[in-house]
């Protein structure tokens, strides 16, 4: 997220060149600034990459002082924690802010906290703020060590790192609150246009539109190959006409959308665009690729991208199976009594065992058995076979219609989840016999075997459950697994409560 107050027109070529950006999905190909003009708005917040560095260095190097300070008066002069030696005197204290005003920059810059863009998200700030403070802090511990320093106190130093991480975010989210504000309301607006009509281009129109704060937006389409189109943005022309159009609509930025078969269209856009001064951005079309992921990595001066790696490994698994262990036991206790008068229920009511074993598939496709109390006779499927549950399913017992509306007959499933073979949120596990035939016919089915199969998911809680489309469930739980963290499956779990308990789809 590039802001600014100035800018100066600027002429030449633009090195045209990949380069990883995890914003938004994109890959930036070229990082210069753009050339500025007049525009009939008033007056303008115009962008300016240097005056913003200037700004946020500005914040940093006040902050790292005021902290230093406020972390001397804290320990030695506030009274609040006791002092047990002789207290080195407030000019010891003074004499090391030079030092620190030239390595709180060189930290931050190694940290990546001067790499501001429009596409800056606040986690990408959040893990730069974190690591350039802990850099901050080495670096001056080695600078007392090596000086053997007189004033060296780990208390001081911990009030240092603590005031300092709390008060550059602060600075910087406060920064950027305002910044956003203004590019909402239309002020340092930069145009863009997109090369592509398809989906990922309509997807990026209305990517900009939403994603107001970036103060880009989209000012039309350009394509080789149009065909009837019906959209509130226009084919401004060709890909040869990039450079007019650039200079006609003053365009900032140029969002290469094409589908992944027209890699060739993409090199013509970095040639016919080599004599001009704008950021260029390649939108992959991941979707038609990838089905969980999508990262970037180096290797020996390479560029890989993953296309389909799974996320959910080391400190992720750990975090999700302590969830599980801790909530499943927590609601078993809990859930002890209902779950004993519906067993009691279930028995006296008909025929059959209280619970109902099925093999339905799990994390990497592995089989298990799936517990649920039993709601259907139990020569249910004698005929027909393996087939859906339906509405009205003449299978059902009276009291197993009452469960299964109610979604009180998938309790047992806690079991399994702390047994290890589901987790309480994931995708819904399907038997063998579906997988078999979905696999061949439903693109990227089997990656929903990604990770542990849950009691209840995004799909469920988003009412794709039952005889529902297959498809916009496979989205669903695709959506899930990359999206994944603590707060989604917390978000999930009272929702379920909520939404997806009783629902005319559970049948």
């Amino acid at each position: 997220m590039e802001v600014c107050l100035e800018r100066e027109p600027r002429s030449g070529g633009s090195d045209l060149g990949l380069t990883k950006n995890r914003g938004g999905g994109l890959i930036s190909v070229a990082k210069q600034e753009n050339p500025s003009h007049d525009r009939k708005q008033g007056m303008l917040i115009k962008p300016s990459r240097q005056l913003l560095v200037l700004w946020f260095l500005g914040w940093d190097v006040l902050i790292i002082g005021l902290s230093w300070l406020a972390a001397y008066w804290f320990r030695f002069q506030s009274g609040w924690v006791s002092v047990s030696k002789e207290a080195p005197s407030f000019n010891q204290c003074l004499e090391h802010l030079p030092m620190l005003c030239l390595l709180g920059p060189v930290a931050f810059h190694l940290a990546g906290m001067y790499d501001v863009n429009r596409l800056r998200r606040y986690r990408e700030e959040l893990v730069s703020v974190f690591k350039g403070v802990s850099l901050l802090l080495l670096l001056i511990l080695a600078a007392v060590f090596y000086r053997q320093d007189p004033y060296e106190s780990r208390l001081t130093m911990a009030f240092f790192y603590g005031l300092a991480l709390f008060g550059v975010l602060a600075a910087r989210r406060a920064s950027w609150h305002v910044i956003r504000y203004y590019r909402r309301q239309g002020f340092n607006a930069q145009p863009a246009l997109i090369v592509g009509t398809g989906r990922e281009a309509r997807r990026m129109a209305r990517a900009l539109r939403h994603a107001s704060w970036t103060g880009m937006y989209a000012v039309g389409y350009v394509e080789d190959q149009p065909s009837s189109w019906a959209s509130d943005l226009n084919i401004l022309g060709g890909i040869s006409d990039l450079p007019r159009l650039v200079e006609q609509h003053h365009v900032g930025h140029v969002f290469i959308a094409l589908p992944f078969q027209r890699y060739h269209d993409a090199r013509r856009v970095f040639e016919v665009l080599s004599a001009s001064y704008v950021d260029v951005r390649l939108v992959l079309d991941v979707p038609s690729m990838a089905a969980i992921s999508f990262k970037t990595t180096a290797l020996d001066g390479l560029t890989v991208v993953g296309l389909r790696e799974n996320p959910h490994h080391g400190l992720n698994v750990f975090v999700k199976r302590s969830m599980d262990v801790v909530l499943s036991l927590t609601a078993l206790v809990l859930l002890a009594p209902l779950m004993l008068l519906i067993a009691l229920l279930v028995k006296l009511s008909s025929k059959g065992p209280i619970l109902f074993r099925q093999e339905r598939c799990g994390l990497n496709g592995v089989s298990f058995n799936m517990l649920k109390f039993r709601t259907m006779r139990v020569d249910a499927e004698a005929q027909t076979g393996a087939v859906w549950a339906k509405a009205n399913d003449p299978r059902r017992t009276a009291l197993g219609t009452f469960l299964r509306k109610t979604s009180l007959d998938e309790l047992p499933q806690l079991f399994n989840v702390l047994t290890g073979e589901m987790s309480l949120v994931g995708p819904r596990p399907e038997r063998p016999v579906f997988i078999e035939k979905f696999r061949k016919t439903v693109p990227n089915y089997m990656v929903r075997h990604a990770m542990k199969a849950g009691i209840t998911g995004w799909a469920q809680v988003n009412g794709w459950r039952g005889n529902t489309s297959l498809r916009k469930r496979i989205q669903h739980d695709l959506y899930y697994i990359n999206h994944w963290n603590p707060w989604f499956d917390l978000r999930i779990m009272w929702l379920t409560v909520w939404k997806g308990i009783v629902n005319k789809n559970a049948y």
